[in-house]
């Protein structure tokens, strides 16, 4: 799967993966902007390219068949919106079942412009106690780029604030729907 990734994604695609940080087995990907579903097809080829791969979220609408089995196979998990329970918490309590688990989570929540940041991700490292990489997608300079990795530490204001400086410059494939 690496190779095949990695020549779509450099020669077909022309992008490339910079500043990769050392594979961290259990972590929440904070992949940002997301402003298109092509940011689903770049992260994955991004990461396919280096020899990784992550799980990630999903609306429970998209698993019906065959979709559930194509999704499944691709590490999804699939979220119900509207459920009471929190998905916070047993997103957090996986990682304690798992040796490895990397949980891609784009910050935003949707690819529509918002000005608040949903704080599940966050929040979801708090709890498992796992730090966040940040990822961006840079669509101007078609660069996928390893930022930092940010250790939670409880103080949210403070904490989002400094993970949001990390995509300050950073160009989504429809820059207007993007806010930090």
């Amino acid at each position: 799967m690496k190779r095949i990734s990695k020549f779509i994604f450099n020669k077909i695609l022309g992008w490339r993966v910079e500043n990769v940080l050392p594979d961290i087995p259990k972590c929440v990907i904070a992949v940002a902007p997301h402003t298109s579903n092509w940011d689903f097809i770049i992260g994955k080829l991004a990461y396919w390219s280096i020899g990784r791969t992550a799980n990630f979220l999903i609306k429970k609408e998209w698993f019906f068949f065959p979709f559930n089995l194509f999704f499944r196979s691709l590490g999804g998990i699939p979220v119900e919106r509207n459920k009471k329970s929190s998905m916070t918490e047993t997103l957090a309590a996986q990682f304690s079942k798992h040796n490895q688990l990397q949980l891609a989570i784009a910050p935003e929540g949707t690819r529509k412009r918002v000005d608040k940041w949903k704080k599940g991700f966050y929040f979801i490292a708090l709890k498992a106690k796992v730090p966040i990489v940040l990822v961006g997608l840079d669509y101007g300079k078609k660069v996928a780029s390893f930022l930092d990795v940010i250790h939670p530490t409880g103080d949210y204001e403070s904490d989002i604030i400094k993970i949001k400086s990390y995509y300050k410059g950073i160009t989504g494939k429809h820059p207007n729907n993007f806010a930090i």
